[in-house]
Order: structure tokens, then sequence, then C-alpha cells
């Protein structure tokens, strides 16, 4: 079938591993939908004039979204399935009724206003009376809410009604997109349209339709969140390939990933669609691996008992299902672009019609989902070369805190007495860091960098946590990396937490390595200085980022290179973003800025878009490094040049657009949504300065990164050749990726993997 010629793009081969279903109480669904609709004034035009005619009965008819729930809901009894479908009817609803009243006016005040009222009608607590309703909107959420949560526990009802609020109210950022024509850059994109596109509301509602709810203790960890981010984005990706034509072309929507690929790579539409394709592909890859190699791990750790571990899975089949129906009712919905779509490789035969999609196999890699395996192809210790530096863009400005030199030394005192700078116990000559590395580290230069206005004390406190975490970040990987050992990776970053109590005082863990000894005095030195919420937020910080190397291990130990947005959330946090950022940023303001702030999109977007600049400064430094010389794979400019099929100079190319679509986009929310954040919370004149001023910290931040990053040899060729290299003994094997055999040759029962500083070898130490 050939394309259409209005259609911008040719449909891709999408991979849909899951057979669609379809629900036998869909037109039982189709007759109460339609009832309930004309009945709270959706279709037509409401009797009391409170809204316009949005949708007639046969744009109703045609939109079909009782089929779309008989698909994505296909077990659903028919009670559950009306009520289902009421939902999509009235949130469907909801995204056209705010375009033609808000969107097409640009009328943001006026959206502020009718969106601020809404999370009124979907008490938590159900003794709460919502306000009476005044139009359509408010009508049937009311409906809705009062038929939904009274059978659910309150843990649901909180996060049901997390995702529909940050469903109704990020509605405005879109609005204020198009209000000043902004297209998104692809991090920011991925972000933004979990919220505004409502998948995760729609995950939460298939807990509902599937009657089975999540365990409370783990719905906010890592594998949980994966599968209801993955669903989110293949839900969204999907929807902007079937809906471009209409949003795009007719609409003048300016949140779509198509649009967003064309801008950012200066791509045509067709392959901009091609690229969106593959990442949906790349987030289905990862459910299924979220699915198969992390849940057995979740549920020993929370020790989820058979019943709950049956409610979990009956909750990912429902995503399945979900996935599945979405990509067949977007076949057949009169709302999107679907006509022309590819039938080249369709088998011999092949039945056609309502219900025969698990048996229209298309043959192309795409739809087999064979792409996945260029993720697991990367040869560890490839040489690859020093990196061509781009030029950085980089607004702002930083100074140089008056005292680095007392700082160093300091330092280097304190990493000496942690026994940083020893040789391994019972291994002459084998360190982690010596004097050497650790001069060319000269982390108190990257603290005078980015606080140049810190008095000496702090300062010292500052360099001993960057201290502390680049010789953490060292010595993980030298003890678990090479030997691939998660059970030990676990006992180890499982021990931190006991040297983090309240009350330093009580601690009574004992220290067997320098991690542990570095740690506890660290915390001992800090908390004392923080309030009981601050310590809190600083504790939870510090493990995430500790936890976020179980997740490098875990890629290292599948050679698997991330998946590109697994990889950018998960790297803020092996970077330790937050860790630093609440440390010396964020707590230093004191109390005059309401905590809530920080909760903010805006506040939370600033942070991200700061932290995102940051890692990736440190993915193309140190790629040579990491990729040549430690065999690692978890780095951005490798997972930009898997992702794209790029040689390197062009992956870091990519990399730097990246960064600098980061940094513009801190540039406009602090030219553009602060100011109205500050009028929003009506902050007073102190307040407003410690905001300012935190801003400017994030700006020292990023500049100080990117200055040390081209100050120091940490990662310059000549070093890693001098001071990098590893203790061959006679015997050992050589050649390309045996340099961990080498080490465990040399810690035969001990702890292999760990690297030696040539001078050592000179001496004839080993």
């Amino acid at each position: 079938m050939k394309t259409q010629a209005k259609q911008p793009f040719q449909l891709p081969d999408f991979y849909v591993p899951w057979p669609a279903r379809l629900n036998p109480n869909l037109e039982g669904a189709r007759v109460h939908s339609k009832a309930w609709a004309r009945e709270l004034g959706i279709i037509g035009k409401p009797k009391d004039g409170s809204a316009p005619e949005i949708w007639d009965e046969a744009r109703f008819d045609a939109m079909d979204y009782a089929l779309l729930c008989a698909y994505t809901h296909p077990e659903a009894p028919g009670p559950e399935l009306d009520l289902v479908t009421d939902w999509y009817v009235w949130v469907f609803y909801f995204d056209d009724h705010f375009l033609e009243l808000y969107k097409r006016t640009k009328d943001r005040e006026g959206a502020k206003k009718y969106l601020d009222r809404l999370p009124a009608f979907m008490p938590v607590d159900l003794s709460v009376t919502p306000p009476e309703p005044t139009n359509p909107v408010e009508r049937g959420l009311a409906d809705l809410w009062a038929r939904t949560v009274p059978n659910r526990s309150e843990a649901w009802r909180r996060r049901f009604f997390t995702s529909t609020k940050h469903l109704l109210e990020e509605s405005t950022w879109e609005l204020s997109n198009i209000s000043v024509q902004r297209v998104s850059n692809p991090i920011e994109y991925i972000e933004m349209r979990r919220k505004v596109g409502g998948a995760p509301w729609s995950a939460d509602l298939v807990e509902h339709a599937v009657f089975a709810e999540i365990p409370d203790r783990i719905a906010e960890s890592r594998p949980m969140r994966v599968l209801k981010d993955t669903f989110s984005d293949g839900v969204h990706l999907r929807n902007d390939l079937f809906s471009y034509e209409r949003e795009i072309l007719e609409e003048g929507e300016l949140s779509n990933c198509v649009l967003v690929m064309e801008k950012f790579l200066e791509v045509d539409t067709q392959r901009a669609a091609n690229l969106t394709n593959d990442l949906l592909t790349s987030r289905l890859h990862q459910f299924e691996n979220t699915t198969l190699t992390e849940l057995p791990s979740l549920f020993a750790e929370f020790g989820v008992n058979p019943v709950e571990q049956a409610h979990v899975l009956t909750y990912i089949r429902g995503l399945q299902d979900w996935q599945s129906g979405g990509h067949e009712w977007h076949m057949r919905s009169s709302r999107y672009m679907n006509k022309g779509t590819r039938n080249e490789g369709l088998l011999p035969l092949a039945p056609t019609g309502l219900g025969t999609s698990a048996a229209r196999l298309r043959l192309s890699p795409d739809s087999l989902g064979l792409s996945r395996f260029k993720s697991f192809a990367h040869v560890p210790y490839t040489p690859v070369g020093p990196v061509k530096l781009p030029k950085f863009y980089m607004p702002y400005s930083t100074g140089l805190n008056p005292h680095l030199d007392a700082a160093r030394k300091h330092s280097k005192d304190w990493a000496r007495q942690m026994g940083m700078l020893d040789p391994l116990p019972g291994l002459p000559g084998v360190y982690i860091w010596d004097d050497h590395t650790f001069d060319v580290a000269d982390m108190a230069l990257c603290a005078a960098l980015i606080h140049p206005g810190m008095s000496g004390p702090e300062l010292n406190l500052t360099v001993g946590w960057l201290v502390w975490g680049t010789y953490t970040d060292d010595y993980f990987p030298a003890f678990y990396g090479h030997t691939r050992d998660m059970a030990g990776a676990k006992v180890f970053t499982t021990r931190l937490a006991t040297f983090l109590p309240d009350d330093p005082a009580t601690c009574t863990a004992v220290p067997i390595n320098p991690v542990e000894r570095g740690l506890a005095d660290m915390w001992a030195r800090t908390a004392v200085t923080l309030s009981q919420s601050a310590r809190n937020l600083f504790r939870k910080a510090l493990l995430d980022m500790a936890a976020s190397w179980l997740w490098e291990l875990a890629n290292q130990i599948q050679n698997r290179i991330p998946d590109p947005v697994d990889y950018v959330e998960m790297r803020r946090k092996t970077f330790g973003a937050d860790f630093f950022m609440s440390l010396s940023l964020r707590l230093s303001q004191g109390n005059e800025i309401p905590p809530e702030i920080f909760h903010t999109r805006t506040l939370r977007s600033l942070e991200n878009s700061a932290g995102d600049y940051a890692w990736m400064t440190n993915d193309i430094f140190s790629y040579q490094k990491e990729i040549e010389f430690e065999g690692e794979l978890n780095n951005g400019v490798l997972v930009v040049q898997r992702f794209l099929d790029l040689d390197k100079p062009r992956a870091v190319e990519v990399v730097n657009d990246l960064m600098t679509a980061r940094m513009q986009q801190f540039e406009h929310i602090v030219a553009t949504e602060l100011p109205a954040l500050v009028e929003d919370y009506r902050l007073d004149a102190k307040a407003r300065e410690k905001l300012h001023r935190y801003v400017e910290k994030l700006q020292q931040w990023m500049r100080g990164v990117l200055e040390w990053h081209l100050a120091v040899g940490r990662y310059k060729e000549f070093e890693l050749r001098n001071t990098r290299k590893l203790v061959r003994l006679p015997g050992s094997p050589t050649g390309l990726g045996t340099s961990a055999a080498r080490i465990a040759s040399l810690l035969r029962g001990i702890q292999p993997g760990v690297e030696v500083s040539e001078k050592s070898v000179e001496k004839g130490e080993s």
C-alpha cells in the first residue's frame, strides 16, 4: 500500500512483542460511555453553557475510546471496563477542552486558575467533600473519583492523585512552549512528556483494572519505577508517531518527539520518525530487561511474598496488554495518522481483521526486536584514543577560592589518615591511589572552582567529600567491576548506611576499609551541622548514589550498553549530582527558601539541567579512560555512539549539543520560569535573594566542573598510560581485555582487579 501524499512520513515497523487481545465487553462499554458522556455535557454543548461544544456525537463515535479500553484492558469485567472507559473519555476530553479554551488562546492565567481547582475534586481523604463542579471536566472528575477510589488503599490513592495532578498541571508547560514557539530538548521532552502525556496515570489505573495493587514498600523502588517509566515512554513515543500529523501540522503543537528529533539532530521528518521508533523499541527492551533481571532480587530483598509477587506480575501483564492494545487502537482510530502502513514482510496468507494482530508478524529487524543485540556487542578495552574536545558552550563564570593551597594540604593529610594513599593490606605496591594519583586528581582545585566564596573550614569539608566520592568511584570498580561480584558489591553498599546514623556519636559500626573510614569521619563532621530534614535529604542522596553503582555493575555483568533514557536518569546518581548539590549548594541556603520550592518542576528542571551538563562534561573527558583503560561501558559518548550508529567524533558532537541544549534550558528557566515561580509563591525579598544566590551557585558549579576537567591530568592520555598500568606477573595473560585476569592473578584469593601505579612496578614492589 502506498503512503498517502498528505502524510508527512511513512510509519516505521513497530516492535510489538505481546499480542493484542479484545475485551468481549466492548459493545457494553460503548453504550455506557456514550450515555455517560452525554449526561455530563461532554458530547455536544453542555445545557448550562459551561463550555463550548468540543465533541459532537459523530466525532465521539469515530474516536471510539471504548475500543481503546477494550484493547488495553482485555480481561476487565464489564463494570470495570465501563469505569476505565469513562476515565479515558474524560482524559481525552480534558486534553481537547484545554486545547480549545487555553492553548489556542494562549491564556496562561486562565489556564492556571482552571487547573488549580481540579485537585479539589480528588480528595485522598475520603471524608473530604469536593466543591460543586462548574463544567464538564470538573463534573466528570468528581464522578469518576467517587466511583474509583473507595475500594483502593490510601497508598494507591496517593499515587493516583499525584499522577492525575501531574497530568493536569503540567499542561501549562506545553502552553508556555507554544507561547514562545519553543521546541524542548530531548532530555527535557522525555521527562515532561511522562507528566503531560498521562501514561503514569494509565499505569496506576492498570492496577485498578487488574485488581492487583503494587505493595507500597516497593512502589518507589528502581525496578518498579523503571517499569512504569518505560511503559509510559513506550505509550507516549508511539502516540507521537501516530499523532504527528494532527498535532504538528493541524493543531500547532510543539510537544512531539518526532519534532524534537527533527530540530535537535537537524534531520528530515522520516529520519526523525525512525529514530523515535528506535527509542520506543529501546524503552520496551528496557522494560523486558528490568522484568527479567531486576525483579527477582527486588522480591528477595524486600521479602515480597508469593501473593504479592503474583500481583506484581499481573500488573506487568496489564502493562503489556496496554502497550499492544494501545498500538492496535492507534492503527484503527480516526484520531490518528494510520494510513499507508507498511505491509511488506507479512507472512503469506496471514489473517487480517479485528483481533488478528498477533498473527500479523512483520519479518523485519525492527519489528522482531533484533536491535537489542547491538547493546550487548561492545568489546571491553577497545582502543579508542583521546577525544578531540569540542567547543563547550559556557555562559557563566567562576573564581578561585583563596584557601586552595590550604585545602590541598588538608585534604591530602586527611586522605592519608583514612588510608586512601596506602597500599592495600597484605599487598605491597598495590594501590587504589598513591600520592601522584591524588595530586593529579586535585580535588581541592575542583572545590575551589565550584565554591570560590567558601570559608576555609567550609572548603575543607567540601574537599573531603569530593575526595571521598572520587576515591570510592575508583575503589568500587576495582574491587567489584572486574570480578563482577554483585553479592559483594551489595554487601559493600549496604554497609555504608550503617555509618550514617542521626547521631554520629551512636555509630557502633567498625570501618574495615578507607571508604568506610572516610565516610564515618565525614558524616560525623557534617551531620552535626544539619537539621533533621537536611540530614535526611543528604543521607538519601548519598545512598542513592551508592545504589546507582550497582546499576553500573549490572550493566557490566551483562556487557550491556544502557538504554539512552535509563542512562541519563541513572547517570545523575552515579555522578553524584544530587549528592553534591544537596550538600554544598541546597543545604547552605538556610530556611528562608520554603522547602516545597525545591520540589517544584521549575527547580527540579533547573537542577537536572545543571547536573546533566556536569556529568556529560565528565563523560566526554573520561571517555578514553573508561572505555580503553578500564573496560567500562557506562559512558554517554558510547551510549550515543551505539544508539545512533555514529563514530566517536560525531558522538562527542552530539553529547556536546546535548550539553548546550541543557545549558540553554537552564538559561530559559532562569529567565522565564523562575520569575513566575517567585510570584506564585509570593517569596519575600530575603527568600528571593537566597534563591538568586542558589542559582548563582549552580552556575559556578557547572563552570567549576568544566574548568577542573580542563585543568587536571586525571583524564589525559599520558597520565593514563603512566599511572594507570596494571602489574603483570610472569606467565600472566597479555593483550586486549586481559587486565582483569592479570590483576586477578596478583590478588588470587583476596580481591581481584586492583590497579597500581607504574612507579611501584619500577621499584619491583610486586
